[in-house]
């Protein structure tokens, strides 16, 4: 791999974040949306079972799918914001106070 070591698998999200080596971005900011994305990412899973459950209209077949699919479109929004508050997270725990 090339750069330094502790650029990860991701340079241009460190370029993001860091610029000459100082980061951007302080660290109570980077944990605060850290925890954010932590609590959107449950609320996102609340959140599809509500569209689930309020989009299935008059019960036919075509709104039953319909609610169905709108509900796992929803729901898959949980696991990109773990993985985006994760990240967040790591970036918070290298940053100088």
């Amino acid at each position: 791999m090339r750069g330094s070591p502790d650029v990860g698998r991701f340079p241009a999200t460190v370029r993001l974040i860091k610029k000459g080596g100082n980061t951007m971005l302080s660290k109570k900011t980077l944990e605060m949306l850290s925890n954010l994305c932590f609590v959107l990412g449950f609320v996102s899973i609340l959140g599809s079972i509500f569209m689930w459950w309020i989009t299935r209209g008059d019960g036919s077949i075509e709104a039953l799918a319909h609610a169905e699919r709108f509900g796992i479109f929803v729901g898959l929004w949980a696991p990109t914001f773990f993985i985006i508050s994760s990240r967040l997270d790591r970036y918070a725990d290298k940053a100088e106070v």
